[in-house]
């Protein structure tokens, strides 16, 4: 990808009223833009970036036997009138009428919509279990947009739902989506905590949510120093360094940080509400035990500018970077030949290159990259004659290496 061409291009200041890191260098960076207040466009660079973290989050739900569909945004008032939640979530939904009269709701959740799906096709026990999941637009009702990306009033989500014949099934599922979560942001590679919280307008169940440990961060958590023992504060004060009341040995430790996930239990109620039955192999007629699990797209690439960066910008890692390497081609005589060769070279052996072919001053090239945060940085110049100066991001140490050399240090 040529950078000249790249749209848009990146920014010397922040934009006004940007009171979060992830707000002032993603628009910086050219990343997102705002629309209004709580919703953003994913520009190129952001797109890819999030487009790295659903696939990541598609294989792991992918190797738990979930299956990827996508469902309505545009949702009957009649369909959330069978939980009651037309009027109990009102606050956070967006109402509309058509031009018949007829109220909808714009999606802030998907629990309805799959139950409906399912019971259209579902009898007895050997239709269950169920795992469907898809990436869609989420509207909630934000009283205050902010955070960047990390609060919006529209944004990404990957929602997967389940349906189980009966308890210990759905425990046993629960508990491996439980870890695939866990899978999904090690490799992202976030330093996370699992904690029970509260179910706000989804259960009046505890939940459990994947909270990321991070200073700028709206919640705050309680974790065990010693085992997987961890609560959100808002279901009770708990004391910096007393003991674990799990394993009675760790020290609680006191920490903001920021949610990227949760998963949901809602036995039967919900299936009970719609009528989500099923004949078991005794030919009994039982209500189906159902829960949900969710990760924000584009709350996780917030949440990764929140923790990795420096004075200078956006620090990527290798899993989620928009481009493998960022090619700096400074301006010789040979050095258009020189630089398109090494494009194609490198492309051809499957690195994804942004190449800064801008006819723009040194300097400025270098503020951009390291602004933009790809994690090695190629330079191609006088000084380099026929080898390519590396550097990584997070290092000042650079090397050169031949073309060769390159491709080599990226398949090692």
């Amino acid at each position: 990808m040529q950078q000249s061409k790249l749209f848009p291009k990146t920014k010397k200041e922040a934009p006004r009223g940007a009171e979060s890191i992830n707000h002032r260098l993603l628009v910086r960076a050219g990343f997102v833009d705002q629309l209004m207040a709580g919703s953003w466009t994913l520009l190129p660079l952001g797109w890819r970036v999030v487009a790295k973290i659903n696939q990541i989050i598609r294989e792991e739900m992918n190797a738990i036997g979930g299956q990827e569909v996508l469902m309505p945004l545009l949702h009957p008032k009649e369909i959330w009138n069978e939980t009651g939640r037309w009027d109990k979530a009102g606050e956070i939904m967006y109402k509309l009428k058509d031009a018949r009269g007829r109220e909808y709701a714009l999606s802030f959740t998907h629990e309805e919509v799959f139950l409906d799906l399912v019971r259209k096709h579902i009898t007895s026990y050997q239709d269950l279990p169920i795992a469907l999941y898809h990436f869609s637009t989420k509207f909630r009702n934000e009283p205050r947009a902010k955070s960047g990306v990390l609060r919006g009033r529209e944004f990404m989500m990957k929602d997967l739902y389940s349906i189980h014949a009966d308890e210990e099934d759905f425990w046993k599922f629960y508990e491996e989506v439980k870890k695939a979560y866990s899978k999904v942001f090690e490799r992202i590679g976030f330093d996370f905590r699992i904690t029970e919280a509260g179910g706000g307008v989804f259960t009046d169940n505890n939940t459990h949510e994947f909270q990321v440990l991070a200073e700028g961060g709206e919640d705050t958590i309680y974790y065990c120093s010693q085992c997987d023992w961890g609560l959100n504060e808002e279901l009770g004060k708990n004391k910096e360094g007393s003991k674990c009341p799990k394993c009675k040995k760790g020290e609680l430790i006191r920490s903001k940080s920021i949610e990227v996930g949760n998963i949901f239990p809602f036995g039967t109620y919900y299936s009970e509400l719609m009528g989500i039955n099923y004949v078991d192999k005794n030919g009994k007629r039982k209500p189906a035990w159902f829960g949900s699990y969710g990760i924000g797209s584009t709350r996780v690439m917030g949440t990764w500018v929140e923790v990795s960066h420096d004075e200078k910008g956006i620090i990527w890692n290798k899993e989620l970077s928009p481009f493998d390497v960022h090619l700096v081609e400074l301006k010789t005589q040979n050095s258009k030949l020189k630089a398109k060769e090494i494009h194609e070279r490198l492309e051809g052996a499957g690195i994804e290159v942004l190449w800064d072919d801008r006819d723009v001053a040194a300097g400025e090239k270098f503020v951009a990259a390291d602004l933009i945060g790809i994690p090695v940085r190629l330079v191609i110049s006088d000084k380099t004659k026929d080898k390519i100066e590396w550097k990584e991001r997070t290092s000042e140490k650079t090397e050169l290496l031949s073309v060769e050399e390159v491709i080599k240090k990226f398949h090692d």
